[in-house]
């Protein structure tokens, strides 16, 4: 077969993995896919992730090792049924960690930056006009009527997701390198699209998130300078966002008020609190296992609930990094957290060293991350395209230094 075909095939098959991971084709209510489909979907993605790593086992072993961190704190994820609160319900669902990780090693291991920005931007490109149209011919699905009443969850199983999804596509469309006028059309359309989408979903969250990662993107790219300007640009930019953050902390209240919310985060604090507390003191190392700590309305999960409100179980925590402690303790929080800060100094550097836009997707990607998992629980629960993206960027931006260094050390011998 051609090629070019063959190439073709395998960016289809790496859009259909990431949509199936953003739980496009089956996790709503009702689901647009019949289950069986949907998990044919699933293990074809699995499976066929799995040949090509295999196949080009020593590219994926190389690309690994770009994350020691990443590859030790998955293991303790899928081991963490042995000591689980609820081991059955654990032992369900930890097919998904090695799916996501191996589909994320796929993606890294076959694809450039380059072109995974284009592949996630196209994905959520689909996904945004197949939502405008299951809200047009199917509102039933595609907006919320019991709760949210008329907020749009487009193909998703919620607004909020709906609303993330859209800043990721927005992201990634931004950064997209195009070579020609039409792609230039193309690129903008679905950039201020996906604008408009996000303030359709009502979501608040996602709204100050794409603020705030468009705004320092812009501000990024807008100052960003060679040589000792970048210096003074840096410590002016910590300043600003000194600032900001001073008047953001003494004015929560009245920020949090002007978006209807109260200052408590709709309750949230009171549950992170007693959900802290709880893992500090009795699970402080390897946690309750994966999604043990809210499994089947569990008595943590009932008395967590009671701070926001009587009869209240809520199924996680809210806030990604909060039950990831509940997951996997503070070893695999500790884990994460050197991994993201190392996969952060890696994505200053190559967005500062190169010119392309598309380097700077690390930097957007990772920054959206951090801003989200503040108040929305996007790491590991369940299969999501949040871990898939995540572990893929952070190998991919691993890799991009490690070949620039190379080359800059080539150039050097050679002067």
């Amino acid at each position: 077969m051609n090629r070019k075909y063959l190439q073709l095939i395998e960016k289809v098959f790496a859009i259909i993995g990431l949509t199936f991971f953003t739980g496009g084709f089956g996790v709503g209510s009702p689901p647009l896919l019949p289950a069986f489909l949907t998990s044919t979907i699933r293990y074809g993605v699995w499976f066929v992730s799995l040949i090509v790593i295999v196949l080009n086992y020593k590219k994926a072993l190389a690309m690994a090792s770009q994350d020691i961190f990443i590859c030790i704190l998955v293991p303790i994820v899928y081991a963490s049924s042995i000591w689980s609160l609820n081991p059955e319900f654990t032992d369900e669902y930890m097919g998904q960690v090695l799916r996501m990780s191996s589909f994320a090693l796929y993606l890294a291991t076959r694809f450039s930056i380059k072109q995974q920005v284009r592949l996630v931007a196209w994905t959520f490109a689909i996904g945004a006009i197949v939502s405008i149209l299951v809200v047009w011919r199917l509102p039933g699905v595609g907006l919320h009527w019991k709760y949210h009443l008329g907020a749009w969850k487009g193909i998703y199983d919620y607004k909020n997701t709906f609303g993330s999804m859209m800043i990721i596509g927005s992201i990634a469309f931004l950064l997209m390198p195009v070579d020609s006028l039409k792609h230039q059309r193309y690129k903008w359309g679905f950039f201020y699209l996906m604008l408009l989408l996000i303030y359709f979903s009502t979501s608040k969250t996602s709204l100050i998130v794409s603020f705030l990662v468009l705004f320092i993107l812009y501000l990024y790219r807008k100052f960003r300078w060679q040589g000792k300007r970048s210096v003074f640009f840096l410590d002016l930019g910590i300043m600003i966002f000194g600032g900001i953050s001073g008047l953001v902390v003494a004015l929560w209240v009245e920020i949090l008020g002007a978006f209807g919310k109260d200052g408590s985060l709709t309750g949230r604090v009171p549950m992170w609190t007693s959900a802290i507390s709880r893992v500090i003191t009795e699970q402080p190392l390897l946690g309750f296992g994966r999604g043990g700590f809210w499994a089947d309305e569990s008595n943590y999960a009932i008395e967590a609930g009671m701070t926001i409100g009587p009869n209240y179980v809520p199924p996680h925590a809210h806030n990604g990094y909060i039950d990831l402690a509940l997951d996997v303790g503070l070893v695999g929080l500790s884990l994460f957290l050197i991994s993201l800060t190392i996969a952060f100094f890696r994505s200053f550097k190559l967005a500062y060293n190169t010119d392309k836009s598309e380097y700077v997707w690390p930097l957007g990607f990772l920054l959206f991350l951090s801003l989200n998992n503040m108040s929305e629980s996007y790491l590991l629960r369940l299969a999501n395209v949040y871990w898939v993206l995540y572990v893929s960027t952070a190998l991919s931006v691993g890799r991009e230094i490690r070949s620039l260094t190379l080359k800059r050390s080539f150039r050097g011998n050679n002067s």
